[in-house]
């Protein structure tokens, strides 16, 4: 996966071996190809090693992935100025300060690219310390790459001294006593200093001051007596370790996987848990094993794992991904427990967590999933026909009472109680007619329909619901499919008498000119008018109406094309005369 293969590639990053860093940066990208945090680590391998070019191509894709990531200016402006290209270097520095402008890491490499665009402005003047180079433009990139100084700049009174050195190079004289100062000056020369105390076998670079202010001999100082040093070897062995350390992490970590997909789940925890022992920085250790636990229907561990993962990466600032999927996986713990809906409450907050970590779409169906699940299980545990036929008896003496709006609660009430009686659909159906709830209505006897297609009732509702919005079309297919059901039902021939008489009333002319200019903004409004209307054969049709009477009447004899006819004199666009 992509992020095993990040994790590789920030190891490898750690432990100064940046071809194998670039190796597993590139792995990941191809997994994962629009991830901006990879191509960003990438840019940084590749200035370690110098390669400025590949550096650059990789921060231009890092800002154009996510332009509104300051880290990405910074890969860009480094980039350039290794590039030698210090305009382009401030910049983008610049441009990385707009979106954070108290960005300590945009405005210090600012600096440094103003510097050099300074000094490559400047007329050439002979310097005032041998060492003036050394401290250019590259210092950073070079004391970073190099493993040994790269903790020195985690320590601010170091770096203050860097930065004064790359200001003002004279000042080296006031720096040389620090060995961590001339361990730097060997990394960026390119040669081996000593750090030993003077009088051993070694020697000790001579770094004279400008001639003026040198002293004469008699006017040394006498060499003071300077306390045994400890080498950098300590933090050496110290990094030396830790690596190791996360190496025999990422072993077990593999060798986790490997039982994992044999479904030898005891073997997987005893190799995850070894991983966490030895590596407590990488929370894919423990979303792993959450994972286990989870296969293994030990879902209280799966959760103390997750929680745990999400803490220490949060500590960590790790991958947001990282974060969201151990949510991901307790939510889905948290399902597998729910025995009651209100059991889902807290399955639902913590997808919800995870999306505002990462959109996952993987996250997302399984929070409609526990949404769906909880609605269902609520039903469930509400569930009572008696209960249901009571309420909605209820409902029909306010029906009768002409109190339709408390008709409509308890009608509501019986469908909590029994979502499946289409009596209680036709009912309330019937209210919202009354109460001009139009859509409502319309969609109650529809629902009501298809819980029981042969629900005479029904068709009477939804058939009265297109009469009253005046879809006299609609409203006459609906009473004849009624009336395939029951052939001699009285409210279904009155609806379908209703609907003729309106019908032709629109074949006759006989419509008011308000009641033309109603039902023709009505008509228009109906996909079914637009669709007809945009016909080709239609249009021709109505041109042959108007200019061709014989070919028209040759048209009237298909029963399509004069049911499609019928409509548009029903909904008032065409009229006869």
């Amino acid at each position: 996966m992509a992020d095993e293969a990040k994790a590789k590639g920030n190891a490898a990053f750690s432990a100064g071996d940046y071809p194998d860093a670039i190796r597993h940066f590139t792995a990941a990208i191809e997994l994962s190809p629009t991830n901006h945090v990879l191509y960003s680590n990438r840019s940084a391998a590749h200035a370690s090693l110098n390669q400025y070019t590949e550096a650059l191509a990789d921060a231009g894709k890092t800002v154009e992935l996510k332009p509104d990531w300051p880290k990405g200016y910074s890969r860009l402006g480094a980039a350039h100025i290794g590039l030698h290209n210090y305009h382009d270097a401030v910049s983008a520095y610049k441009k990385g300060l707009e979106f954070d402008p108290n960005n300590e890491a945009l405005k210090s490499g600012l600096s440094d690219a103003q510097s050099a665009m300074n000094r490559a402005r400047a007329p050439p003047m002979s310097s005032s310390s041998p060492f003036g180079d050394a401290f250019g433009p590259e210092m950073w990139a070079k004391l970073t790459a190099d493993p040994a100084t790269r903790i020195y700049l985690q320590q601010p009174d170091f770096v203050r001294m860097m930065q004064d050195l790359q200001k003002n190079p004279s000042n080296l004289n006031l720096y040389l006593k620090d060995q961590r100062v001339m361990q730097a000056l060997g990394v960026l020369l390119n040669i081996k200093l000593s750090t030993r105390s003077p009088g051993e076998d070694e020697e000790v670079p001579d770094v004279s001051p400008p001639a003026a202010e040198r002293k004469r001999p008699a006017e040394a100082e006498p060499m003071e007596e300077k306390e045994p040093v400890p080498e950098p070897m300590e933090v050496a062995d110290e990094e030396r370790e830790a690596r190791e350390r996360k190496e025999k992490a990422q072993k077990e970590k593999e060798a986790g996987n490997a039982a994992y997909k044999k479904k030898d789940f005891d073997v997987a925890i005893e190799r995850y848990t070894k991983a966490i022992e030895l590596d407590d920085t990488d929370i894919s250790f423990l979303t792993n094993r959450a994972a286990v636990y989870l296969e293994m229907g030990k879902y209280a561990e799966c959760i103390q794992d997750c929680d745990k993962a999400v803490e220490r990466g949060r500590e960590l600032r790790s991958d947001y991904k990282m974060v969201a999927r151990a949510l991901t996986r307790k939510g889905t713990a948290l399902v597998k427990m729910a025995k009651t809906s209100k059991d889902f409450d807290s399955a639902i907050e913590t997808f919800q967590k995870a999306l505002t970590e990462h959109r996952n779409p993987d996250t997302l169906k399984k929070l409609n999933d526990a949404e769906k699940a909880k609605k269902d299980l609520e039903q469930q545990e509400y569930f009572d026909p008696k209960i249901a036929d009571e309420e909605r008896e209820k409902g029909n003496e306010f029906f009768k009472e002409q109190k339709y709006p408390e008709a409509v609660q308890h009608y509501t009430e019986s469908l909590r109680r029994n979502p499946k009686d289409p009596r209680a659909y036709s009912n309330r159906a019937a209210c919202y007619t009354k109460l001009g709830a139009m859509p409502e209505g319309l969609k109650d006897a529809e629902k009501c329909l298809e819980l029981d297609p042969t629900f005479v009732k029904g068709y009477t509702r939804k058939g009265a619901v297109q009469f009253f919005m005046k879809e006299y079309d609609k409203a006459m297919e609906t009473y004849q499919e009624g009336l395939k059901h029951d052939p001699r039902n009285q409210e279904l021939l009155d609806g379908v008498r209703r609907c003729v008489e309106q019908i032709n009333k629109a074949s006759r002319g006989d419509l008011t000119p308000e009641e033309l200019k109603e039902r023709q903004a009505k008509g228009m409004q109906d996909p079914e008018i637009q669709n007809i209307l945009t016909d080709p054969v239609m249009r021709q049709v109505l041109v042959d109406l108007q200019e061709n009477p014989k070919a028209a009447q040759d048209h009237m004899k298909n029963p399509l094309v004069m049911n499609k006819i019928q409509k548009l004199i029903s909904s008032g666009i065409v009229q006869m005369r």
